[in-house]
Parts: C-alpha cells; structure tokens; sequence
C-alpha cells in the first residue's frame, strides 16, 4: 500500500513539472512575432576596393538573417561594379528596440581574393533572389 502511494505521488509531481514547463512562456511564440522585414541598405565605399555595408531590418528571426542580408548586398554591388567576387571583412550587429542593424565589410575585386570568407558574386546573388531576400 505504501508503494503505490509513493508512485502516485511521483506521477503527480512529475506531472506538474511538465505543466509547469508546458505554460508560463513570456513574450511572443516565433508564429506570433512579425514577420522579417527588410528596411534597406547604405552603401560606403571606403576605398576603391573596400565597402561597407549597414543594413536594417525588423522582425529580425536569427542573426543569420541580418547577416545574409548584408552579404545579398555586398554580391549584387560587386557585380554592379564589374567584378566577380568578394571577401568578408567583419560583420557587426546591433539590436536596439527591435530594430536590428548590420555594419559590415567587403573587400570586392575581379579575381578570386586570398582568405576563407570569400563569395563569388554570380551565385550568391542568385541564391539571394531564389530565397527573397533583396539586395542593393
């Protein structure tokens, strides 16, 4: 007898740590927040070479959206500027009242650039438009 009242006991408790974990979550669920929007980018070219890029958006999912934002960006102005490929530099991202920001560099040029970051333009440009995402 005292057995099985010690095992209900334990599904008891057990039952309201896993209600307790089910309820109670504060702030919007990922389907309830507002949709990604892609507020737009300033374009720096800092030498004949090096641009920055400060992109914005709101609704921001991940940091990786921010982030692809900017490198679509940095692709579509290499090709307007004539040149085939790109190399990143440095992302910085900020978040203020929902509004998210990403500072980020690239060097461009018509040749494949020494490092590991690098992007060749054609492609990433036309992965960018495949997924929606709008560039400069």
């Amino acid at each position: 007898m005292r057995r099985s009242r010690l095992i209900g006991l334990t599904g008891v408790c057990a039952g309201a740590l896993v209600a307790g974990c089910v309820g109670g979550t504060e702030g919007p669920t990922l389907d309830e927040a507002p949709p990604a929007s892609y507020d737009g980018i300033q374009t720096r070219l800092l030498d004949d070479d090096l641009v920055n890029f400060r992109a914005q958006m709101t609704g921001v999912a991940t940091r990786a959206d921010l982030d692809a934002y900017a490198r679509c960006a940095a692709a579509q102005y290499t090709l307007i500027r004539g040149y085939a490929f790109a190399r990143h530099v440095r992302t910085s991202i900020t978040e203020e009242g929902g509004v998210w920001v990403a500072d980020a560099v690239y060097t461009i040029s018509p040749d494949l650039p020494r490092g590991l970051q690098t992007l060749e333009a054609q492609v990433v440009a036309a992965d960018c438009a495949e997924q929606g995402i709008p560039s400069v």
